[in-house]
């Protein structure tokens, strides 16, 4: 079956508690080939729960993807199908995330190791929705309580590595349209999330062997990408790269690797005070419905990191956005403090 096309060179990844509607909004300012994830979402609570909260967004947020969690094919297709009505780009499946609320739920970076039920999942994704469908995944898994876990977590051999293949020749044939590789192992267990986020090594060298091993299947790397050069490095020889953390708290470098990417064919990045005006217009808009304006301003913070005034701008914003009466109008006044730093 063939699939819409998207434009996979740079993706923002999905972050729970983060990349909301209002964090996609914001983001779709970057650049219209940007593509947006928003936070993951459990099949079962699309399928039980408040379906028009859960899966609403805005028109300008195209394109975006859904991630889901879950690990039932069933729900998972029908929940698919929900998404596929509700016009989304993309269905992602989360096999990467190792928090106890996702392990408790057997799903996450556990599926690193039930390939033939994640193949099972995909394919009963892919023969429900006319999407592509993509996996989100980690380069193996090992457990906390293991005696060696210092040394295993650095370690990656090549049983490691025919693992990695088993799981990605399972998902490839099972009709995955693209794989997401958080070049980590997933410490499961009880680990910290930050830990999970920083001590496994980030080992891209085998990412970069699983594509050319696997030349004819998309691969897109995640992972501790925080500079525009070290993008335009990894789009060398993979698909796409998926920012996360710094693209949240830094998101002027999705701005640097656009302008690299795309500068030769017009692409401009919009001024601080573009995207503020943009987004209080966009505030006015959503505080009519019934939004609280904390809740978009606090997407807005690292606009202006590591620049002259940015803790001014982030002390109005966080603060002033929390006072009686506060409108669209304090995102235009953080316009005027970066225009005068």
């Amino acid at each position: 079956m063939s699939r819409p096309f998207l434009d996979r060179r740079v993706a923002v990844a999905p972050m729970m508690d983060w990349t909301d509607r209002h964090c996609r909004y914001f983001l779709r300012g970057f650049s219209p080939d940007l593509l947006l994830y928003t936070e993951m979402v459990t099949a079962s609570a699309i399928l039980r729960g408040d379906r028009e909260k859960l899966l609403e967004y805005s028109s300008e947020e195209h394109p975006v993807a859904l991630q889901l969690g879950g690990c039932e094919p069933d729900y998972l297709a029908a929940s698919a199908r929900y998404s596929e009505e509700w016009g989304y780009d993309e269905i992602n499946l989360n096999c990467g995330c190792p928090s106890d609320k996702v392990q408790k739920g057997s799903f996450g970076a556990c599926l690193m190791n039930e390939p033939d039920l994640v193949a099972d999942c995909v394919a009963a994704m892919s023969e429900a929705v006319d999407l592509p469908v993509t996996v989100k995944m980690r380069i193996g898994t090992l457990r906390s309580n293991r005696s060696d876990l210092d040394e295993a977590v650095q370690r990656f051999d090549e049983a490691d590595y025919d693992k990695l293949c088993d799981f990605m020749v399972a998902v490839r044939g099972a009709g995955a349209d693209c794989v997401i590789v958080h070049a980590r192992k997933a410490v499961l267990g009880n680990w910290p999330p930050a830990d999970n986020r920083e001590i496994p090594p980030l080992r891209y060298d085998v990412v970069r062997r699983l594509k050319e091993d696997f030349p004819d299947m998309p691969v897109v790397l995640n992972g501790g990408l925080k500079k525009a050069d070290q993008s335009l490095d990894a789009l060398e020889w993979a698909d796409g790269v998926m920012l996360g953390r710094e693209a949240y708290h830094r998101p002027m470098v999705l701005g640097e690797i656009f302008a690299a990417l795309d500068g030769d064919r017009g692409y401009k990045p919009l001024s601080v005070a573009e995207h503020l005006e943009r987004l209080a217009d966009y505030a006015e808009r959503e505080m009519t419905k019934g939004e609280r304006l904390p809740a978009i301003t606090r997407h807005l913070l690292g606009l202006l990191s590591h620049a002259p005034g940015s803790r001014e701008y982030r002390r109005l914003l966080s603060e002033g956005a929390r006072e009686r009466g506060a409108g669209p109008e304090l995102i235009r006044q953080a316009a005027s403090v970066s225009q005068h730093t």
